[in-house]
C-alpha cells in the first residue's frame, strides 16, 4: 500500500507505514482510507495516537503495551453526532461525539491536520444525513397509499340549476303610416307655397279649387 498520499502534513512515515498494515485487514469492501492524522507532542512522541478517516468510518488508535499492541475505537459514519476540534499552544483538540456514549478526544494533532480532519469528517457526515434524507423521502413515497380519483358514477347528482324563465317582452307596435295620393300632396305642396307668399291668396284658391275638382 503506498503510503506517499498519506504524508502531506509531515506525518510521520513510519507510524503511517506501521499503521496501514494493520489497517488494510480491516477495511471493508469498497472501504478507502482518506486521510491519517498522527498524534505530535511536544517532546518526543514514541508510541503517537492516530485518527483515521474512511470513506465508511473514523478510527481512533492508540498504542499501548509499549507499541506492541493498538486498540481502536470505531465508529461508522451514523454512530457519529459530530466532530470538534481547539487548536491550542501546542497543537489541537480533536473530539469525536457519538450519538451514544462519551466524547472521544486526541490531544496534540498538529493544527494543520486537525483542520483537515474536521474538513473531512465534516463533509462525510453530511453526506451520511443526505443519503439519511433521501432514504427517508423514498420510504415516505413506498408507504403513502395513492389517492384514487372517484369515478363520475360515485359523484352525487347535482343538477344544473335552472335559468330564470325569461318573460316575452311585448313590443308597442308602431303604426305604418299610409302613403298619400297625389291629391293630397299638391295640396299640401300648393298650400306651402302660399305660406311662402309665392303666390297670392286668389291663385291659391284657384289652385286649390282645380285640384279639388279632379277628387
Amino acid at each position: 500500500m503506498y503510503i506517499e498520499q498519506y504524508l502531506n502534513e509531515e506525518q510521520d512515515p513510519k507510524i503511517v507505514e506501521k499503521l496501514l498494515g494493520k489497517l488494510k485487514d480491516m477495511l471493508t469492501s469498497g472501504e478507502v482510507i482518506t486521510y491519517i492524522a498522527v498524534q505530535k507532542k511536544p517532546a518526543v512522541t514514541l508510541l503517537p495516537d492516530c485518527i483515521v478517516i474512511t470513506s465508511k468510518r473514523v478510527i481512533l488508535c492508540e498504542s499501548a503495551k509499549l507499541g506492541l499492541t493498538t486498540n481502536f475505537e470505531i465508529f461508522t459514519w451514523q454512530e457519529v453526532k459530530e466532530v470538534a476540534f481547539k487548536e491550542e499552544f501546542f497543537g489541537a483538540k480533536f473530539t469525536i461525539i457519538p450519538q451514544n456514549g462519551e466524547n472521544l478526544t486526541v490531544e496534540y494533532i498538529p493544527k494543520i491536520q486537525a483542520r483537515k480532519l474536521y474538513q473531512l469528517a465534516s463533509e462525510a457526515l453530511e453526506k451520511k444525513m443526505e443519503e439519511q434524507r433521501l432514504r427517508e423521502l423514498e420510504f415516505k413515497k413506498a408507504t403513502t397509499p395513492p389517492v384514487m380519483l372517484k369515478s363520475t358514477a360515485d359523484l352525487p347528482n347535482i343538477e344544473p340549476p335552472l335559468k330564470p324563465t325569461e318573460e316575452p317582452v311585448l313590443k308597442a307596435s308602431v303604426p305604418v303610416p299610409e302613403p298619400e295620393d297625389e291629391l293630397t300632396l299638391k295640396l299640401k305642396k300648393l298650400k306651402t307655397l302660399f305660406e311662402k307668399q309665392l303666390i297670392t291668396q286668389a291663385e291659391y284658391e284657384q289652385k286649390k279649387n282645380d285640384i279639388l275638382s279632379q277628387f
